[in-house]
């Protein structure tokens, strides 16, 4: 999801595209939340500019977590989605904020393919930045952006489960035995995968 994101970030043409971009030191600034993340090592996953207006940098961290798990199960899929925005907001948010003087963005899904609020703005924006770029429709620009998550995200699902077949994991191809269908919802930042055939779980 991390380097698919700064693929998309650079085709649509930001600029200063940069996988685990450390944050800068802190200073004495104090924060908050006691969960900040305060360490010098600290980073986020993307960062880049000129998404949300010209020169501006942003800074993506992603999660993907299973609403099934024990933790989340009790919850409304929606609340759980912003449980876990707020805990990334909560632990990078201000830093990002107050010392790197830049937006931040967590962007959480669920392993059934649901994004959060947050996210499903911020691929919007992708979209539309990105069907001003290419000159193509702003509903094929995020239908290809949408696909390529599903595809992402199916990808980690299935070698999670199966691992790693051989030295390198097999990429998926029109040639491979699998049968996706995809259901997206109009207006809605709801995204659900079916697979069948021959994934031998």
């Amino acid at each position: 999801m991390r380097d698919l994101t700064a693929n998309l970030l650079a085709e649509a043409g930001c600029g200063d595209v940069v996988i685990e971009p450390h944050l800068l030191p802190l200073t004495g600034e104090e924060f908050k939340y006691r969960s900040a993340i305060t360490t010098e090592e600290a980073r986020l996953d993307v960062s880049a500019r000129d998404l949300w207006s010209p020169m501006a940098k942003l800074f993506l961290d992603f999660r993907v977590f299973n609403s099934r798990a024990p933790t989340n199960q009790s919850l409304p899929i929606t609340k759980a989605l912003k449980k876990h925005e707020d805990e990334k907001k909560r632990a990078y948010g201000e830093r990002v904020l107050q010392v790197e003087k830049s937006s931040f963005t967590p962007v959480v899904f669920s392993t059934s393919g649901i994004m959060g609020d947050e996210a499903d703005k911020f691929y919007k924006k992708l979209a539309s930045k990105l069907s001003d770029k290419t000159k193509q429709s702003y509903p094929d620009s995020i239908r290809y952006i949408r696909q390529r998550l599903s595809f992402c995200l199916l990808r980690t699902l299935v070698i999670s489960l199966r691992g790693h077949r051989g030295t390198s994991p097999k990429r998926f191809s029109d040639r491979n035995d699998i049968n996706i269908l995809y259901m997206i919802k109009n207006n809605s930042n709801y995204l659900s995968i079916l697979c069948t055939d021959n994934l031998d779980f």
